[in-house]
């Protein structure tokens, strides 16, 4: 009869012996990992307006998700391997900055597809893929806060401040002084508004007495409310 601590090592070792992971299992899992990956290099592509779009960033997420699935294959084959490989990712230090928070979810997105599709969770893989989605759309379409325009003003008329601001005031409700640089001769000026003729209010602001030169600058940094 067997006891307790001879039932502990068989089960123990049991862990040691390799789970029966298939060339069909395999393949399937590959498979749909690619089909996901590729989907997400898809949307990737759909959803950025970055001004210099990074295809070798957008190849790595389908790469990314393809490697995590064949790691959680094989950790699944073997505790060793599995124990092996906890050991061997725990060194591993990505010191890449990742400044853009979307290229974070899309990254997180595909580890996340390698990880449930490894683990043969298709459907909760697809179906996950199918929610991000539709999220990620609808929130990008719900309408916020239009992003604020920046005047740049240079002039050679250092008591001209009241002036520009009347004409601007003039054009917009919302405007607010960002940097006021004055020097001997010079009055640089840096507005933070908003306003729909864009053009007459240029024109208005270049026609004053002693200006050198009206800049109107649109960015896609953050929105002021």
């Amino acid at each position: 009869m067997l006891g307790f601590s001879d039932i502990f090592k068989n089960s123990f070792l049991e862990g040691f012996t390799s789970m029966d992971i298939t060339t069909a299992k395999i393949a399937a899992t590959l498979f749909m990992t690619a089909l996901l990956g590729l989907y997400i290099f898809a949307v990737y592509r759909l959803l950025t307006r970055k001004v210099f779009y990074s295809k070798n960033f957008a190849i790595s997420l389908t790469a990314m998700a393809m490697i995590t699935a064949a790691i959680i294959l094989a950790m699944q084959s073997n505790l060793v391997i599995s124990l092996g490989m906890v050991g061997a990712l725990s060194i591993v230090r990505f010191r890449t900055a990742i400044k853009d928070p979307m290229d974070l979810v899309f990254l997180f997105w595909s580890i996340s597809v390698g990880i449930i599709c490894g683990a043969s969770l298709y459907e909760v893989a697809l179906i996950t893929s199918v929610v991000v989605t539709v999220l990620i759309l609808a929130l990008d379409m719900l309408p916020v806060g239009r992003a604020p325009m920046m005047l740049v003003v240079n002039s050679s008329v250092t008591d001209g401040e009241k002036e520009i601001m009347d004409v601007i005031h003039r054009y917009t409700k919302y405007c607010r002084v960002k940097s006021r640089n004055l020097s001997k001769d010079r009055l640089d000026m840096v507005v933070e508004l908003r306003v729909k003729d864009e053009s007459g209010l240029v024109k208005e602001i270049a026609a004053l007495d002693g200006m050198i030169a009206a800049s109107l600058i649109a960015h896609d940094g953050e929105v002021t409310f």
